[in-house]
Formats: C-alpha cells, structure tokens, sequence
C-alpha cells in the first residue's frame, strides 16, 4: 500500500498478509497515474476487514469484534479499475492536416538532431574565413 504523505510502501510481510500484489519492475511514469493507485488502495485499505490471528489478543490495525461479526465474503472482483474517457470527439480532417505527413516531419526533426555539430562546426569555420576561402591561421 502506497502513503500518499511519504511515498513509502508498506512492509513486504504485511502487503503479502492484506492481498495487495506489487510488481517492483513497474513504475507509475505519470503523476495521475499514481494518484489513481494511492487512492485506489487506501479505498481498498478501508474497506478491508482485518481478522486477528489470535482472537484473545487482537493487534493495532485488527477490526474489532462488530466488524468482524457482519462480515461477508466477496466474490469477483473487489474493486474494479475504472477507466477515466477522454473527452475528445471525432471532427473532421482539415485540408491543411491532410497535406502534413508525420513521417516527413519526425524524418527532418531526427535529420536536424543529427547533423546540428556538423551545422555548427562549418559556421563556426565560415566566420573565421576571411572572405576569400583562405582560412585564418591559429595563433
């Protein structure tokens, strides 16, 4: 379970003891994508109902005993992920999109990224010419 004040996770033992699964390789890459988990869990968290190991001696975070007297086991899915829709609607191509190409603009933005030292390297040589093509010699 994620702490939404010091982004820290709970205990390996106690995630594994509540049901809550986590996949170390992944990571949230958005901010409202880990807003989402936080409160996805600390929902699930809520709700869940926590029996003692030992019913004599209940531990802090253990339900109490009016909880556990009305609860009922679920079946299905618990909490389903629910899916935010964009609001975007279809429209209409315009005649100026139509005549764009992607693959052209990705392909002079990748050319431009490559060659911008070499651009560089012969300005810099141009502005120490002279004017007639003879290089200036180097002190």
């Amino acid at each position: 379970l994620f702490s939404h004040s010091n982004k820290q996770w709970y205990q390996r033992r106690v995630r594994g003891s509540i049901g809550i699964a986590v996949d170390h390789r992944r990571k949230n890459r958005s901010q409202e994508g880990l807003q989402a988990n936080v409160l996805r869990l600390k929902e699930y968290r809520s709700r869940l109902i926590l029996f003692p190991r030992k019913a004599s001696a209940p531990k802090k975070g253990d339900s109490t005993q009016a909880e556990i007297d009305v609860a009922t086991q679920l079946t299905g899915p618990v909490l389903p992920i629910k899916q935010v829709l964009s609001d975007t609607t279809a429209r209409v191509i315009s005649d100026e999109e139509k005549k764009q190409s992607a693959f052209q603009t990705m392909r002079m933005y990748r050319a431009n990224a490559k060659l911008v030292g070499m651009r560089e390297k012969r300005a810099k040589e141009a502005a120490e010419d002279d004017g007639l093509g003879v290089k200036k010699k180097k002190k």
